[in-house]
């Protein structure tokens, strides 16, 4: 399922002075990610592993042309034995020019949140460090974990800004 492109999206941001999310769900729980670092989303296919990657780098994968890596959030977080079924999605992200795929357990949908329903992010000292979180974003009984992925995909520990250039 494609996504709006760029020319689609840039007015939409800012409509009703909110920031659009895509909500996913990792394990049991409900995060957001930025709907503008979001190209499209694609089910879960065979990857091509790459040798001595860590194991959350689960391959590389053939885009249209352009080899992108591949990323299992379920496996970097470790949430357990990630399974592989019809409701598994890889996420094509674009960040900072650079595409990837995140494997997460489902999409749920996009959700507009205004500055007064994201709060501040608590340090809670869980695998998920609080320096990769925006905050938290309430709407009505739901709550998502709404993730600053720029952030993550591009730290280090990641590996994936310079480690696999291709």
């Amino acid at each position: 399922m494609n996504i709006k492109s760029d020319s689609q999206r840039d007015g939409a941001e800012h409509l009703g002075n909110g920031q659009e999310f895509l909500a996913f769900k990792l394990g049991n729980e409900e995060y957001g990610i930025d709907i503008l670092k979001v190209q499209e989303i694609r089910g879960y296919e065979a990857v091509t592993r790459i040798a001595n990657a860590p194991e959350f780098i689960k391959g590389v994968i053939n885009l249209r042309g352009i080899i992108i890596p591949v990323v299992d959030m379920r496996i970097k977080f470790n949430l357990g034995t990630p399974v592989y079924d019809q409701f598994t999605v890889v996420i094509i992200l674009n960040i900072k020019g650079r595409i990837m795929g995140m494997v997460v357990d489902s999409v749920s949908d996009v959700t507009t949140l205004t500055p007064e329903q994201i709060k501040p992010a608590p340090d809670m000292g869980s695998s998920f460090d609080s320096k990769y979180m925006i905050g938290l974003g309430t709407l009505d009984e739901r709550m998502l974990i709404l993730v600053d992925i720029d952030r993550l995909m591009s730290s280090g520990e990641m590996g994936l800004m310079d480690n696999l250039a291709v």
